[in-house]
């Protein structure tokens, strides 16, 4: 009778941190789809109080800018994943072995990073002076995002755990060299946490706004959908100056409330499409790879 009612409290829980989730993008799309006065004068809600469309007839005026922005993201977003997955990976499988020398040393090392960087500041002197990627596509790309400890701790647990030492050696004895082995065995063998890291740092990539905002000064052409929504909620006049002639002919309020909500949903959409047909690997990847550390 105690388990059940453990299990009712836990099932209550569970249910309040889910709608604690939901809620939030229920009012992003509901507020859509309200009117900037009823947002201005009612705030955000549920239901709209009154169902308006201008915020999406707003951003269909900017449709270049907006389908560039979206074009960028698909782009940077799968560059700089399988850039990820392939050097998180080449590091992982070594570190999995534990005849390599230097092993812990490298893991401490690895680790550490987790905890501590460079700072901003120096990270942006190297990353513009030395490496020069400002105002370049390399700006959304590589800045804290290309790896990190966190993947390759995982990745090196599940090689570690879940391929059998016995077919590394067979691969060997049969005459395969390292990298042979590397791409016909383990990366067959370890799509489960390659899909769970590649998930990850797909969803770092795609909601990532800092490296354009830090890096793209000039290219504002650059500008990843992240970056065109930042645009908008720091300053609302960078949005209506763009088509306020326009709009103003045709007798239309400025939604710029409305504007930034319509823009979230667009910046949100692919992700809650994709997610569903990787929660599987991503759950099962997750576990598996955190078992041991």
């Amino acid at each position: 009778m105690r388990s059940k009612g453990l299990e009712r409290a836990a099932l209550i829980i569970l249910i309040l941190l889910s709608l604690l989730c939901v809620v939030p993008l229920i009012l992003v799309v509901t507020s859509s789809f309200t009117s900037e006065k009823a947002l201005y004068l009612y705030g955000y809600s549920l239901f709209p109080s009154e169902i308006s469309l201008d915020a999406y007839r707003y951003l269909l005026t900017s449709k270049d800018q907006l389908l560039r922005a979206y074009l960028l993201s698909f782009v940077v977003t799968f560059a700089g994943t399988a850039c990820s997955i392939l050097i998180t990976t080449l590091l992982a499988y070594p570190l999995s072995k534990p005849e390599l020398p230097g092993r812990g040393f490298f893991s401490f090392f690895i680790f550490f990073t987790m905890l501590f960087n460079g700072g901003l500041i120096p990270t942006y002197l190297v990353y513009s002076q030395t490496f020069h990627i400002k105002d370049t596509i390399w700006a959304l790309i590589v800045p804290g995002l290309l790896m990190n400890g966190f993947s390759v701790i995982l990745v090196r647990t599940y090689l570690t755990t879940n391929i059998p030492r016995e077919i590394l050696d067979a691969g060997e004895i049969d005459g395969a060299s390292q990298s042979c082995i590397f791409f016909r065995i383990v990366i067959p063998m370890s799509l489960p946490i390659l899909a769970t890291v590649g998930f990850m740092s797909g969803l770092a990539y795609w909601n990532d706004w800092q490296n354009g905002l830090y890096y793209l000064v000039r290219r504002t052409d650059l500008f990843t959908i992240q970056n065109l929504l930042n645009r908008i909620q720091s300053s609302a006049d960078a949005l209506k100056n763009s088509t306020a002639d326009e709009l103003f002919k045709q007798g239309m309020n400025i939604p710029s409330v409305g504007a930034r909500m319509a823009i979230s949903v667009f910046a949100m959409l692919p992700m809650l499409l994709v997610y569903p047909f990787f929660q599987k690997g991503f759950i099962k990847g997750i576990v598996i790879g955190g078992v041991k550390g």
